[in-house]
């Protein structure tokens, strides 16, 4: 078997872990805030917080499991570019809102 096939079945077998891991991670984040919301087992506020706390853990799973960003050699330019991507993205939903909010109040 030459080396470089057996890189490759390296690489496929190490892809696979990380969609599965990331795939098991994410119903997992997602059965808790359902389990939460649907039993009303937690106060209000603590059902809130867990939903938007485990929300953003999900986020960020599929960002390392999905997307593979992270600060490796390979992967550290894709990483900063979603990142200035994304700032860009809240900038203008951020600024939009704000002159809709701004023109609002100067015509009332």
């Amino acid at each position: 078997m030459s080396q470089a096939n057996t890189h490759g079945h390296a690489d496929l077998a190490a892809s696979i872990k990380s969609y599965v891991t990331g795939f098991v991670l994410s119903v997992v984040l997602t059965g808790i805030p359902f389990w939460a919301v649907m039993t009303h087992s937690l106060e209000r506020s603590t059902t809130l917080a867990v939903v938007l706390v485990l929300a953003i853990v999900q986020i960020i799973v599929h960002l390392k499991y999905f997307l593979h960003l992270d600060f490796s050699k390979e992967g550290k330019i894709n990483t900063f570019s979603f990142m200035f991507t994304a700032l860009v993205i809240v900038m203008v939903v951020g600024l939009s809102v704000w002159i809709i909010y701004a023109a609002n109040d100067l015509m009332m």
